[in-house]
């Protein structure tokens, strides 16, 4: 059941439930930010906490509050919010720990978070376990500590798991205007999904940052996704850790490839999620999200008055997914007209420091470069320390980039390499002109890739997790049964159970064969593949040389272009993820894969077999003909198409190698793991 979080997140009146020093300072904090509502501390002896006169119980106060922070022990905790859900409270905020997240210590931990459940029915909480929310745009806070934070009339919102990243964010001094940050504890009844859709709503946040650990509800997520779209506004991750995959990567290439968070990347693309990887760029690209929005292209155009700055915005954004494209014959014109015949003109620019101190005539040369093609076009200023410098002289910067940006109309940046070399001050005054003030040159890189990432249409809901079996090793020659009854082709084969039947299986195939012994995962490794048999006589010896005494003939398809790998593997985090990799040796020589969720569309599947380095194979490299692209497409079809059908008991699929040639997609070995 979704509860609705509005009244708890912007409340008229606070109650304060305990008398220590925790409570105290949430009480200090509402009355620093100017909160103008009610406050009503509550606490069963004391006359007063926080110098506000004490209610002796949630019954006794004057109505139901909007939003209460609950700083007492977890025992009770749960009486609290059974008062505050029988009264009608907004919501409450859950400070105590000692609940599911310490359940591996202490086994009342789980028994004691469903009763929490039961005593807050209808009524939203968050936590337990977590620090609680600022609401900078109405000075409403449920945080016991302090924050680095102001009021703002608009800004982003950031939801965390993890309470101390939560305060160091909020200490931010990148003039990043936060209009809410919210710890979402360990979920037992509002997650992260849950809250921030909440915070959407919301028509003053212009942008939404997450901090993931794990994932929970993956309709959640979906919804929410689908939301922020129909709102136009961004959402960003910042996904940390790595999911526990109930795999054996021991059996399998796509297990290992598959480990680790690939289900998680392939979620946040499937939502239009981009994610980013350190805290810097998460806050940097919620800056250029709030005073912009999503980038309508990767294109971008960069100019310093330095020719190492130029060289060294070049070599930042190299191999990332953005571009400095060539000038065109408008640029170069006006470049020209603006800075004289002394300057080389490029993208990126070096237009030295001949005009510098002239606002005017920098707004004009900076004007130049900012064309319509271009998505953004970044400024590199490094400003003075002010402490020992006089910052004064760089007012002209300051005037000029906004005056660009004004008679443009562009998308504008003022990007200092160092973090620390574009002050909070500066930062605000550009925020208000509409300019990206952006505190590190790889920072502003990485927040223009996230921003200009293609953006998917309405969520494909993916196919959710099965419970977890113990799943067997299917027969080679019974998976590729399964598989090509939902259309994978499959080489002419035959089952036999001794190297004389073996022999005779191989003069109706016809030469060449390829002779696979049985029941084995990594049969390369245990020498149980021999390739290319020409004759019965070598048919046999081979068979007698295997660690089996079953076996699998069949006939060997030639004329491979590429070799790929194709499998599927249950992530009980994220669902079924379906790899593409380089196949056959060059599997783990390469390690070059990509994943997508199931089910996936045409678009995912083929933007992830474009990302491969054998995509070039595929396409026909250097004169050599291409693979038949219908064919890859109805074989990866097929496997996709039999998870959908059996995904119950499966826990793994592998085609590995596909064979694919210029008219054919040919399964050459299968294996699967599942349950029946």
């Amino acid at each position: 059941m979704t509860r609705d979080l509005s009244r708890l997140f912007r409340p008229k009146t606070i109650a304060v439930v305990g008398g220590g020093a925790w409570c105290a300072l949430v009480i200090e904090q509402c009355h620093k930010m100017g909160f103008q509502g009610d406050i009503w501390p509550v606490h069963p002896k004391a006359d007063q906490v926080g110098g506000l006169p004490a209610f002796k119980d949630v019954g006794a106060l004057p109505e139901a509050p909007d939003a209460t922070f609950i700083g007492v022990n977890r025992f009770a905790t749960i009486d609290v919010v059974r008062a505050l859900s029988a009264r009608g409270a907004g919501g409450a905020v859950c400070f105590a720990s000692g609940f599911r997240e310490a359940a591996a210590e202490d086994a009342e931990g789980e028994d004691l978070q469903e009763q929490l459940l039961d005593a807050a029915g209808d009524m939203p909480f968050l936590g337990p376990n977590c620090y609680g929310f600022v609401n900078y745009l109405d000075g409403a806070l449920l945080w016991p500590d302090q924050h680095g934070g102001i009021a703002c009339d608009k800004g982003v919102a950031i939801v965390t798991q993890s309470s101390n990243i939560a305060i160091n964010m909020t200490m931010q001094m990148r003039g990043l205007p936060v209009a809410y940050v919210v710890t979402a504890g360990n979920q037992a009844q509002s997650g992260v999904a849950h809250i921030g859709e909440a915070l959407l709503d919301d028509p003053r946040v212009t942008a939404l940052g997450l901090h993931i650990e794990g994932f929970g509800d993956l309709r959640a997520f979906e919804a929410l996704a689908d939301k922020a779209r129909a709102l136009g506004k961004p959402i960003i991750a910042l996904k940390v850790g790595k999911s526990d995959q109930a795999q054996a990567a021991t059996v399998s290439h796509t297990a290992s490839l598959a480990g680790g968070d690939a289900g998680a990347e392939a979620l946040l693309g499937r939502l239009g999620i981009p994610r980013l990887h350190s805290i810097p760029d998460f806050l940097e690209t919620l800056k250029l999200l709030h005073v912009v929005g999503w980038l309508p292209s990767n294109r971008l155009a960069s100019i310093s008055c330095s020719g190492g700055e130029a060289s060294l915005a070049a070599d930042t954004a190299h191999g990332r997914g953005v571009v400095f494209p060539p000038l065109n014959e408008t640029q170069k014109t006006d470049l020209r007209a603006a800075l004289g015949p002394m300057v080389a003109l490029a993208n990126p620019l070096d237009y030295h420091t001949y005009i510098w101190r002239d606002a005017e005539a920098m707004t004009r040369a900076w004007g130049a470069m900012m064309d319509p093609s271009l998505a953004m076009t970044l400024l590199i200023v490094d400003f003075p320390r002010p402490d020992r410098c006089d910052p004064r002289d760089w007012d002209c910067a300051v005037k000029a980039a906004i005056g660009a940006k004004t008679d443009r109309n562009a998308n504008v940046a003022v990007v200092a390499t160092l973090p620390e070399l574009i002050t909070e001050d500066i930062a605000s005054v550009l925020i208000e002109a509409g300019v990206v003030p952006f505190a590190g040159l790889d920072e502003a890189i990485a927040a223009c890739e996230a921003a200009s990432r293609p953006r998917p249409g309405e969520t494909l809901p993916v196919l959710l997790p099965t419970d977890s079996v113990s799943p067997e090793l299917i027969p080679e020659a019974e998976a590729k049964r399964r598989l090509a009854w939902h259309g994978l082709r499959t080489p002419n084969f035959k089952r036999v159970t001794s190297s004389s039947a073996a022999r005779a299986a191989a003069v109706d195939i016809g030469p060449p064969v390829v002779l696979k012994g049985e029941g084995i995962a990594h049969k390369t490794e245990a020498g149980a593949v021999a390739l290319n048999l020409m004759s019965g006589r070598e048919v046999s010896e081979a068979a007698d040389r295997m660690p089996t005494d079953h076996f699998l003939v069949e006939e060997m398809v030639t004329g491979a272009v590429a070799e790929l790998l194709i499998g599927v593997v249950k992530d009980p985090a994220h669902g079924f993820v379906m790899t593409l990799a380089a196949g056959g040796t060059l599997t783990e020589v390469m390690q070059d894969s990509a994943s997508v969720l199931l089910p996936a569309t045409d678009a995912m599947i083929s933007d992830a077999l474009a990302a491969l380095r054998i995509s070039k194979l595929l396409d026909g490299y250097r004169g050599a003909p291409a693979a038949d692209r219908d064919a890859l497409m109805k074989a990866i079809r097929a496997i996709e198409a039999y998870v959908l059908a059996n995904a119950e008991g499966l826990e793994e699929i592998e085609v590995n190698p596909l064979l694919c040639t210029p008219t054919d997609a040919v399964a050459a070995d299968a294996l699967m793991r599942r349950k029946d």
